[in-house]
């Protein structure tokens, strides 16, 4: 949507007193850009169970508390930052805004767009920051892919697909429907990526596939498949294919646009711009640090008032594209969007 976010007036005192919910890779760069920067103290930790909780807040002399209910009660806490399961996103972002406290959570925001959209509005309603996390956008390939974007021309078709194969599949939550959301709505950057480039969308048609894991008792699968076609208002056409487990053998992370002037080909971290004859061969950095940085973006808006790289209405929004996929796949029809409306 290319919008540009708000500055904020919270001009909160250092250090930021932060409570984190989740013990997983997530939890672990957030605590660790928390404890390297001065301006933040990081506070408390919840996490699946009390021991789990004690052994990760240990190195970084914070308090393990017995659940995330009993951490957002807490007084001695100005941010609450979420990285737990997806299911729980949208519950524990409520609970902590009701509570009095700025959140920043990973996407999804919620794995319901009703959910998503109350907690848009309590924000404000509160006069809270509410942050869901895209460190897609902080990332060398998008941001050398935005440089580049001008010399294509007019982009009239992009095609972003990841498979990661695993074998076997393992047996954890993003295996699970009801705690993963939906394969788009869990894996929610890939179609951000395509509406923060292109805007919004017009139509969406989608098609999923699950297998079912080798136990049949157990709830997980063990591969998805899910392929999106979208029609941009622009009129460009974009095609998502992301899937992941058992059946899956080749890995492959392509994105794809082709334009009135050249096509711009990124396979994993290597970017080609093709014009003629002679491919051109782009410089992309390592995708490290991208947590600490949204971190550190986070603190600056909440201390100097300095503006975010998005909007939580930018993720909403593209929360109900991701939704509108689900739509289809379930009931085989092409859903209609309205334009993107975001409030700034």
């Amino acid at each position: 949507m290319n919008t540009s976010a708000t500055t904020s007036n919270f001009a909160l005192t250092p250090p930021i007193r932060v409570g984190l919910v989740g013990t997983g890779y997530a939890a672990k760069v957030r605590a660790e850009a928390l404890s390297a920067d001065p301006r933040a103290q990081l506070v408390a930790v919840a996490g699946h169970s009390l021991e789990k909780a004690a052994m990760f807040s240990q190195p970084f002399q914070a308090q393990a508390v017995a659940s995330w209910q009993a951490l957002v009660e807490r007084s001695d806490l100005d941010l609450v930052m979420i990285c737990t399961i997806n299911r729980d996103h949208g519950t524990i972002a409520h609970t902590a805004l009701q509570a009095g406290k700025h959140v920043v959570v990973e996407y999804p925001l919620a794995i319901e767009v009703a959910q998503a959209e109350a907690l848009v509005h309590l924000a404000k309603m509160q006069k809270k920051l509410l942050h869901v996390e895209h460190i897609e956008l902080l990332g060398s390939v998008h941001q050398t892919l935005k440089q580049t974007l001008p010399e294509i021309g007019a982009v009239f078709y992009a095609r972003y697909a990841t498979l990661t194969p695993q074998h076997p599949a393992p047996a954890k939550w993003t295996y699970q429907p009801e705690l993963f959301g939906f394969p788009l709505v869990g894996a929610l950057s890939r179609v951000h990526r395509l509406t923060d480039l292109f805007g919004s969308v017009k139509t969406v048609s989608c098609q999923a596939r699950y297998w079912q894991a080798a136990t049949a008792a157990s709830s997980h699968y063990s591969t998805c498949l899910c392929t999106a076609q979208l029609r941009f208002h622009s009129g460009m056409l974009a095609e998502i294919t992301y899937g992941k487990g058992e059946a899956l053998w080749q890995p492959s992370r392509i994105f794809e646009l082709q334009g009135e002037k050249g096509a711009l080909i990124f396979d994993g971290d290597q970017g080609t711009l093709i014009q003629g004859k002679e491919p051109q061969l782009l410089e992309i950095s390592a995708r490290r640090g991208l947590f600490a940085q949204d971190t550190q973006r986070v603190l600056n808006h909440l201390i100097d008032g300095k503006p975010l790289y998005l909007t939580a209405e930018e993720s909403l929004y593209t929360l109900k594209v991701a939704d509108a996929a689900r739509r289809s796949a379930e009931t085989g029809q092409t859903i209609e969007l309205e334009p993107a409306v975001v409030a700034l």
